[in-house]
């Protein structure tokens, strides 16, 4: 953290890099999770916030990334609890999405999309992190807090699911 002349803090060069190099990534992930743009990105930034507390108590760089999508499930998950003690979660971004979701979410991927929020939650993360992030088994243990074994097993089933709802036999 650096003074700027005007008086205020600007972050250091090494969090504005890691901000270019991960904030869209983050915010796909954010609004996969979300189907809402305006939460992924209060999610983004609020994940770099905390980020940006810590900085300089965090002695592996390398291991920001990782924290980041931690941040942002979580940041989700959250807000689909926050969502349910209010009301349903809708299965399609309200109002039909936005041109600028267009940017996040190809038109192919619709169907899809949909099909994967039907899913039980932690499957959909699963599913999110695996193809859409293209997040390894072990990555995606790490951000959820939860085994290999079960990322697998969620993974396994979520595309059994899938299968099922898209009725492709040779999605496996």
């Amino acid at each position: 953290m650096r003074m700027h002349d005007s008086g205020i803090e600007v972050a250091e060069p090494d969090v504005a890099q890691l901000y270019a190099e991960e904030r869209s990534a983050l915010l796909r992930l954010g609004f996969l999770l979300t189907g809402d743009r305006g939460l992924a990105e209060d999610l983004v930034q609020d994940a770099f916030l905390s980020l940006h507390r810590r900085w300089a108590d965090l002695p592996d760089r390398s291991r920001m990334p990782a924290y980041l999508r931690t941040a942002v499930v979580n940041g989700a998950r959250s807000a689909h609890r926050r969502r349910l003690r209010r009301r349903p979660v809708p299965l399609e971004p309200e109002g039909g999405g936005s041109t600028d979701d267009g940017v996040l979410l190809a038109e192919e991927h619709r169907t899809v999309l949909a099909a994967v929020r039907r899913l039980p939650r932690r499957q959909q993360e699963v599913i999110v992190l695996r193809y859409w992030a293209g997040l390894s088994e072990a990555e995606i243990a790490e951000s959820l807090g939860v085994s290999r074994g079960t990322v697998k097993t969620c993974a396994s089933r979520a595309l059994a699911t899938l299968t099922h709802h898209l009725g492709d036999p040779d999605v496996r």
